[in-house]
């Protein structure tokens, strides 16, 4: 095999992916998870822990940009193509679909490397929709529905700093960059430190800055090892919606594939999850308690591929990779992951009191300040 930058990036990737996986597993790091600490029992120390690796992604990915050492105008997330239904729709769906599959993409992962069998069968049915939604059946939907509500940018770009700048008339674009940058990916690093509870819990700070820091690298792969003139590697970093089916895809073709950036990072996390359990002992077999179990994990798990490709990524595409961009429509896909994740678990704390759905989604809705409280009820 020659080893040209396409295997060059997928090694990598790979390698980068064991180390995401290891430290996801040892770290417990799940953006669902960090949404149930802050929405069930007001801990927010997960939450500062997703907040600190998006702002030193963002940071450290605009550096990489400032010094000219990667083009992010190829990225994908920077588009003058700005589908916002697809990011407020799909964002909404993918939050409602990681609480019913308890975890997003990433997690997923991880935990199919530690040996959930549950987690097994969420990845292949969110692979299997997510590559359906991209080229098969569900594709007629996205293109026919979804993308013929795309706006076209006349900035050129939906990067929110290069939207700034040709709104306010300004020449200095790289200013308002950095500016950009510091507030937002400045504000959320400084926020996530400010709380001494979290500055003292190793795991998070780990999970935080690790992760953070592996976005930027992904950046660094794809755009400088894997730049050649006559066949350039895709401009990505990691994301885990759509080569979740792109795995699926290389494992049934594999002999007339090659491999990719994405694929390989997907294989490179699950190894590295495994790896995790086995050294520390903690590998285990879990499985569905029920039927109704696996039912809320498989339509959990539709819910991602579908809207995890109509939002362009999940927690980590969006939330952190698509984020690093300053990308206006990463922002709002990362909003709507959130908002729908908490609406689905204040709708199902209240329908343990055995409301109908009806009551339980009005009174979710007033718990987060989107609707009249019922009777004059007060809101929590």
């Amino acid at each position: 095999m020659e080893w040209t930058p396409v295997y060059k990036v997928a090694a990598l990737a790979f390698l980068l992916g064991i180390v995401f996986g290891a430290i996801g597993n040892k770290t417990n790091f799940c953006t669902m998870g960090a949404v149930s600490d802050w929405v069930n029992m007001g801990d927010k120390n997960r939450l500062r822990s997703w907040l600190l690796a998006i702002g030193l992604a963002m940071v450290a990915t605009q550096v990489l940009r400032g010094l000219g050492i990667v083009d992010l105008g190829e990225a994908i997330y920077l588009t003058p193509n700005f589908g916002w239904l697809g990011y407020l729709l799909g964002g909404f769906l993918f939050g409602i679909g990681m609480t019913l599959a308890s975890g997003c993409g990433q997690r997923t992962l991880v935990r199919v490397g530690g040996g959930n069998l549950k987690s097994l069968v969420v990845m292949l049915f969110l692979g299997l929709t997510a590559y359906m939604t991209m080229r098969g059946l569900l594709a007629l939907v996205r293109v026919n529905v979804i993308d013929v509500t795309n706006v076209s940018l006349a900035a050129g770009s939906q990067g929110i700093d290069t939207l700034i700048a040709s709104s306010a008339g300004l020449d200095n674009a790289p200013v308002v960059m950095w500016v950009v940058t510091a507030i937002l990916g400045g504000g959320m690093i400084v926020y996530a430190l400010a709380a001494r509870e979290f500055r003292r819990s190793f795991d998070n700070l780990l999970a935080g800055i690790v992760i953070g820091l592996i976005i930027p690298a992904g950046w660094y792969v794809t755009g400088v090892v894997g730049f050649d003139d006559f066949e350039p590697v895709r401009l990505e970093s990691y994301t885990f919606v759509a080569p979740t089916g792109e795995s699926l895809q290389y494992l049934m073709t594999f002999t007339g594939s090659t491999i990719s950036f994405g694929v390989a990072a997907v294989f490179g996390v699950i190894l590295g999850s495994f790896l995790y359990v086995i050294a520390t002992g903690k590998f285990r077999l879990e499985y569905f308690v029920g039927g109704s179990d696996m039912i809320r994990h498989i339509i959990g798990g539709i819910l991602m591929g579908f809207g995890g490709v109509l939002a362009l990524g999940c927690t980590i595409g969006q939330g952190v990779t698509g984020m690093s961009t300053l990308a206006l429509g990463s922002l709002m896909a990362l909003i709507s992951i959130v908002f729908g994740s908490a609406l689905t678990m204040k709708v199902e704390y209240y329908l343990l009191d055995e409301a109908g759905f009806g009551p339980a989604l009005r009174q979710a809705l007033a718990d987060m300040n989107l609707a009249p409280a019922r009777n004059g009820a007060p809101r929590e």
